[in-house]
């Protein structure tokens, strides 16, 4: 074994057993510690969990592979993930905690009064969090795959089997709080390298101010090698693309399950916005510092690697080699690595950089265990949604709503173990890279959700029909047109798979409104509790009036 194995494998077994002794000490003992974590956790520490859930492997490991490889077309991610927690938190997740349910779903089903409606919804939480959890457990692959150089798929098995014990265990309450843990060690592994880096190229410890003064080198070494300039817009993608992906991305974050049960774990609408406030402030760390370390990274990599002898390339190509994500090809036999014949996934460039930086094992090893917290921390939040959905939702609320407490936790642990299983297998061998796939879900939270919670909460008149309608549509145009852009080469203005939300959008927008319309309005008690949902927890609206309500002091 040599010493940066030992070193990085110390410092992740440091953070498992962390992790686990959190999981065991907060351990799930009813349905409401399982699902919402008993709706105390305060609104600080919330959003550090809404952070370590969101700062997903795609973030964490694709983002800024992603904007080095894509350069100003990768923007959209930053721009989307970040926008659509503005409008989650904003438009929609006071408003649905004010409501006490326990998922989406249940909110869904209650406020339209059908049951139908209820199953529907937490099929597309089932499909939408299962498609999110591939990309996760891909990402936990990528680094376990590396931390014992073996391929990338057995290290996604290790990760299947970490995630599903974890995430069984605890629930929501354990979740929570390994999220918090999981986030203080993520956000310090995605820091320091890039804190390093600018100091390395730059000599000023602030990366977010120092990496813009470059940005003219790198320019002239594209032009050098002959290739796209870096911060040219639209040269990967059109413009309609690059809004489709931004809607898309912005519009999903404001419709994931899995992120919008996190506002329900707090104990006020208050507590919920500010929630939202502190989750952007945390979020707002690593998405300043993604452009940073992609610029950073393609600058060593254009001026360290590209122009050296195959022969004498660093040590850590051969390693990153045999876990099959980065390629090296010498194309006109020359012996030397030009740029074009470097192939390297966006997947790996987090975790690649610290040793192409040779910024030494503490860093590279500090950088495996955090890029492991992100997608442990998601998958978790993930599995956690599916076995919600399930559980709760399908099993508790339609087929046995008789089942005592312990039958219905049995059931949310087996679920997720089942869910957990079957997306590893997927993951082995994954249709996309891991921001793909994650759009893809976004995607699919696009064209479902957020149009049924934007008209659930700020338009009266929706009604079940309406909203069965809209979840169908939605679902079936998105998922169409992900597979048709994906197999088929079919575009739409240029926008391909990973921008399909807009349609799926305008569709389900349509579907919801034309349907809503053409049938029997809800009653009047349904309508003035959506109208209910908008005011403050102490406020209630009832026959055309806003009152004071006693019983909230």
């Amino acid at each position: 074994m040599d010493t940066q194995f030992i070193v990085s494998l110390v410092i992740i077994l440091a953070t498992f057993g962390l992790y686990i002794w959190i999981a065991l000490f907060n351990k799930a003992k009813a349905t409401s510690d399982f699902y919402v974590a008993g709706r105390g956790v305060p609104p600080i520490f919330n959003g550090m969990a809404i952070g370590a859930d969101w700062m997903s492997a795609a973030s964490f490991i694709g983002m800024a592979g992603t904007i080095m490889l894509l350069g100003y077309d990768g923007l959209a991610y930053i721009m989307g993930w970040t926008g659509g927690y503005l409008l989650l938190t904003f438009l929609l997740a006071p408003q649905l905690r004010k409501s006490g349910r326990y998922t989406v779903p249940e909110f869904i089903g209650d406020r339209f009064q059908s049951k139908a409606a209820l199953v529907i919804a937490a099929i597309c939480t089932i499909i939408i969090s299962f498609t999110y959890s591939i990309g996760q457990l891909s990402g936990s692959g990528v680094v376990i795959g590396r931390l014992f150089e073996i391929d990338a798929r057995l290290g996604t098995m290790i990760g299947v089997v970490l995630i599903a014990f974890y995430a069984a265990f605890g629930g929501m309450k354990g979740i929570t709080w390994t999220q918090v843990a999981q986030y203080l060690v993520l956000i310090t592994a995605y820091l320091v390298p890039v804190i390093f880096m600018s100091l390395q190229i730059t000599g000023n410890p602030m990366p977010w101010i120092s990496y813009g003064e470059f940005v003219g080198k790198i320019g002239e070494l594209d032009r050098e090698l002959g290739v796209s300039e870096y911060f040219a817009p639209f040269t990967n993608g059109t413009k309609w693309q690059f809004l489709a992906l931004m809607f898309t991305l912005m519009a999903g974050t404001a419709g994931l399950p899995h992120v919008i049960v996190r506002f329900y774990t707090v104990s006020t609408m208050k507590a919920a916005r500010w929630s939202g406030a502190w989750a952007l402030l945390f979020i707002g760390l690593l998405y300043f510092s993604a452009p940073a370390y992609a610029a950073f990274s393609r600058f060593i990599l254009m001026t360290k690697v590209a122009g050296q002898k195959i022969s004498e390339l660093p040590a850590w190509t051969s390693s990153w080699i045999d876990t099959g994500k980065l390629q090296i090809a010498d194309g006109n036999s020359d012996g030397i690595l030009q740029w074009k014949e470097l192939i390297i996934a966006n997947d790996i460039v987090v975790m690649a950089t610290p040793e192409i930086a040779n910024l030494g094992m503490f860093v590279i090893g500090l950088v495996a265990a955090g890029a492991m917290a992100a997608a442990l921390s998601t998958a978790g939040g993930l599995m956690i949604s599916i076995s919600s959905s399930f559980a709760h939702d399908i099993y508790y609320r339609v087929l046995k709503p008789d089942s005592t407490e312990k039958q219905r936790l049995l059931v949310a642990r087996i679920s997720i173990i089942v869910a957990t299983f079957l997306a590893g297998i997927i993951a082995l061998n994954p249709p996309g890279v891991i921001t793909q796939i994650v759009a893809w879900a976004f995607a699919l939270a696009t064209g479902t959700f957020f149009p049924a919670l934007v008209l659930g909460v700020w338009w009266k008149r929706s009604n079940a029909q309406g909203v069965i309608a809209g979840l169908i549509t939605g679902l079936t145009v998105t998922l169409a047109y992900i597979i048709a852009a994906k197999y088929g080469g079919f575009t739409l203005f240029g926008i391909i798979d990973t921008g399909a939300g807009v349609f799926g959008a305008l569709a389900a927008f349509t579907a919801n409104i034309v349907v809503s319309l053409m049938t029997k309005p809800p009653s009047q008690e349904n309508q003035e509790s959506v109208i209910n949902l908008r005011y403050p927890e102490q406020m209630v609206y009832k026959d055309g009036e806003v009152w004071i309500n006693e019983d909230s002091k």
